[in-house]
Order: C-alpha cells, then structure tokens, then sequence
C-alpha cells in the first residue's frame, strides 16, 4: 500500500538522515508542506513532511480525513519504518493524528511526542449557505487559484501585525488547492469527531498550542483538547491567531524539538 500512496504524494525528508527519530509534520487545510519550512529547518533528528491530498504539489484527489490518516500510516511505515517517531499536526494535520490514533492505535508504541497544533477533536460549524454554493463551483476547479486575490481574506486568520510575506504565502498555497479538495474537506471537517480518539494519547508526551485569536478553531477547541490530555503541555499564544507554524514558528520548533 505505501509505494501507490506514496507514488502520488509529494514527500520531502530533511535533516538528519541517520537520526533514530523522526518528527512527520502535517499541515492544515488549503496549507502545503512549504508551512513548516521555518520550523523544519530548526528541528534536530529526521524530518518529513508532506503535501495532503489535492494540497500543493500531490495529486489533486481529495479523500475523508479518515483516508488522510491511512496516508499518515503509510508515510511513517515507508520513511520512517524503524525508530521514534514525533507527530506534529497544524489544524487538519493534528485532526489527522486523532484518525490516526482512531485507526491504528499499535502505531502509537512508537510515537514519543505528540504536537497538536491550532486544532479541534469536533463540533467545527457546519457549512454556511455561501459556502455550500461557492463549494459546488469550486469543486468543478483542478486549482482554486486566485492565490493574490486570497491574501486579504486570509489576513484574518492571523494574529496582530502579520508578516505580510506570511499572509501572502498562505494565500499563494490556498491558490494551488484543488477545488475538490477545498470542498471536500471542509465538508469532512463538519464530520470530524474525535475526542474518544484521544485517549490513545493519554500516555504519550503531548503539547496543545493554541492562539489566542484564533478564528478557524477558536481557543475553545484547544481548552477541550487540553481538558481531554491533562497530562498535556497546554500553551496559549496572546493575540496570535490560526497560522501558529508561520506566526510563532521558532517557539514551534522549540517545542516539537522539546518532544524529540
């Protein structure tokens, strides 16, 4: 199964190669792996990242987010067959990791770190009406596009005074999405139910970042995740919002480093 899967995602590793741990790092919707850039260049060990389904530069098919964490399991299983591993999600990516824990439990014996970064274990709202028109134009697309036209929107998923040059590269990777998969999981994000999940973490060393401003999964979510893992770092960023891997990137990489 993992050469197909792996056949038509696009994998970069980094770092050392010869480590024995690995830190996976998943992005969040309409993001790409280029999100991690900061963070991955300050992390000791091996490094993998990836581009989900229909995001940045994979194949333009889209899938449940219960699929992406079969996508997980056969990425660990063909880079990072032996060793350590550390699990860093931002948003999609950390509810990728509860599907994961949902799924393949066993896997979890080799997970030492878990990061759960600017994301929710459920009740995410469902679709505006907006949405479920602009969804059915959208999904017809191979790219959204527009990626300039985007940055003015996406300002405000970030905190106080953004990097501009951050606003615009979210907007450039928000452009190179495939319209199925900008509406195919947005919809799978209305479905996402996992809190039970996360009992699969309950001994494994877990940080819970979250910012203060958040608007795409507010500070409730993180409170709950938080609630769920007491054992777990919980660490607020004041006036910081959703894009956490570009807004606070160095203090992210501290933390997932922390975990290897």
């Amino acid at each position: 199964m993992a050469p197909l899967v792996l056949d038509r995602l696009n994998v970069v590793t980094s770092g050392d190669l010869a480590s024995d741990v690995t830190a996976v790092l998943l992005h969040g919707w309409t993001m790409d792996l280029t999100t991690w850039d900061r963070v991955a260049a300050a992390l000791p060990g091996r490094v993998v990242r990836y581009d989900v389904r229909g995001h940045g530069r994979s194949d333009g098919f889209t899938g449940t987010i219960a699929e992406l964490a079969d996508d997980l399991a056969a990425v660990i299983e063909e880079c990072a067959p032996s060793g350590r591993v550390v699990l860093a999600g931002h948003s999609l990516g950390g509810m990728t990791i509860m599907a994961l824990a949902e799924q393949r439990p066993e896997l979890f014996s080799r997970v030492s770190g878990v990061a759960l970064i600017a994301t929710s274990c459920g009740d995410l709202p469902a679709l505006s009406f907006v949405e479920k028109v602009a969804g059915r134009w959208l999904g017809r697309r191979p790219k959204v596009g527009f990626g300039r036209w985007l940055a003015p929107g996406l300002r405000v998923t970030f905190g106080r005074r953004p990097s501009w040059a951050d606003v615009r590269a979210a907007a450039v990777m928000a452009g190179n999405t495939s319209g199925a998969a900008f509406v195919g999981i947005r919809e799978e994000l209305t479905l996402h139910q996992r809190r039970e999940a996360l009992a699969v973490l309950s001994d494994v060393p877990t940080v819970v970042m979250a910012g203060s401003w958040d608007v795409l999964t507010p500070l409730r979510h993180s409170r709950v995740l938080a609630s769920a893992l007491p054992s777990a770092e919980f660490v607020i960023y004041p006036k910081t919002g959703h894009m956490l891997p570009l807004e606070r990137s160095a203090d992210v990489a501290r933390r997932i480093a922390a975990l290897m």
